[in-house]
């Protein structure tokens, strides 16, 4: 399994990025892409010792900016070193994307050049929460890809964060909570009302709504919430 890396995105491009991909070779056998700047990232491999037979270099000739939009990236930018990456994984020839880049940009240009499975409208991000009971970690999302959620959104982050939870924390039947502010049902504003309705009337093991002080003390699996909530819980 080839993991494809955004070696220029992020506050500390290219030192971080290059000793990650080494220490994911050296310390778990992963095959890593490294696509940016090819000299660049060749003079940096310099100071490391890894085998070359699992890491490689891809060249890009663009960089996404922190504060560029997504929208002008996606564009804009074709030869860019996230978009070069996701292009590796629609041709087979890497399995997974890593990027600390813009993330709006990342998300945007894996949408349009991978798309979304059938069903899903929208791409989250899912980040797996500590919590105070040991080895009973949670997921969170949307944890800052979508803002602006409609309520069906929202059910189907749901979905995804039900599926991950069932396969990386191989729950059989995960709990899933709304985050709000309040555990009654009828709590917060229109889009999370009509979403709580469409999570209580699915299939899906829905335990109502949960609190921000709650969700790192209550044993639930899943927390849904929009990206604008959601980056502010991952943060606090």
């Amino acid at each position: 399994m080839a993991i494809a890396v955004d070696a220029m995105g992020g506050d500390s491009p290219l030192s971080v990025q290059v000793e990650a991909a080494v220490k994911a070779v050296n310390d778990f056998g992963i095959d890593v892409v490294l696509v940016g700047a090819f000299e660049q990232i060749e003079e940096t491999l310099k100071l490391h010792n890894y085998d070359s037979d699992k890491l490689r270099i891809v060249n890009s000739t663009e960089t996404v900016e922190m504060n560029e939009s997504p929208a002008s990236a996606l564009r804009q930018k074709k030869d860019s070193s996230i978009r070069v990456a996701v292009d590796l994984v629609k041709a087979g020839e890497a399995e997974a994307v890593v990027s600390a880049g813009n993330t709006g940009a990342s998300m945007a240009t894996a949408k349009f050049v991978l798309k979304s499975i059938e069903g899903i409208e929208r791409p989250a991000i899912a980040s797996i929460m500590p919590s105070v009971h040991r080895n009973h970690p949670f997921v969170l999302l949307d944890a800052g890809a979508n803002t602006d959620c409609k309520p069906l959104y929202l059910f189907q982050f749901a979905l995804m964060g039900d599926a991950y939870a069932r396969t990386y924390l191989h729950l059989e039947n995960p709990r899933v909570a709304l985050l709000n502010n309040g555990e009654e049902e009828g709590k917060g504003y229109l889009e999370l009302k009509e979403t709580y309705d469409l999570l209580k009337q699915s299939t899906l093991n829905f335990v109502g709504n949960i609190e921000g002080k709650a969700m790192f003390r209550d044993k639930v699996n899943v927390v849904v919430c929009d990206g604008f909530v959601g980056n502010i819980a991952l943060k606090v």
